[in-house]
């Protein structure tokens, strides 16, 4: 059975790997060093023996909590792990006073709209906008 604990640096190529495997696009190191500053309780993995089977990364602003990154490598799929990251990631972010967890799902995304919704997550009709900044 896998261990849930917070990401550590030497878990890197790992968790990339595990976002390789499940499509996900893979969060450079300059980028998650800026995430881990604000909140590094809140960037899990599964941890697998030699191997890291699962990840998710969430934050939370004061406001809401957000989750980003959820995947489970395909050899440890369909074990529950999806549902115990996500669990502890919620009671982290309850701990910390968060009333409220947003999360994206792609519109074609049907497996994981099915997903969150069996985890009590309700669709919004909300929008997404987005912008890129470049840095000066």
């Amino acid at each position: 059975m896998s261990r849930i604990r917070q990401f550590r640096w030497d878990d890197y190529d790992l968790v990339t790997d595990v976002w390789r495997q499940a499509g996900a696009e893979v969060i450079t190191r300059a980028e998650l060093e800026a995430k881990l500053e604000r909140d590094p309780e809140l960037f899990l993995v599964a941890d697998a023996e030699d191997a890291i089977a699962g990840v998710v990364m969430g934050t939370y602003d004061g406001r809401r909590g957000w989750i980003f990154r959820l995947a489970v490598h395909p050899a440890y799929r369909r074990q529950g792990l999806a549902t115990r990251l996500v669990a502890e990631l919620e009671d982290r972010l309850r701990a910390l006073g968060c009333p409220r967890i947003n999360l994206l799902v792609l519109p074609d995304n049907d497996a994981g709209l099915r997903f969150w919704q069996s985890l009590g997550y309700l669709p919004c009709p909300d929008v997404l906008c987005t912008k890129p900044l470049t840095t000066p």
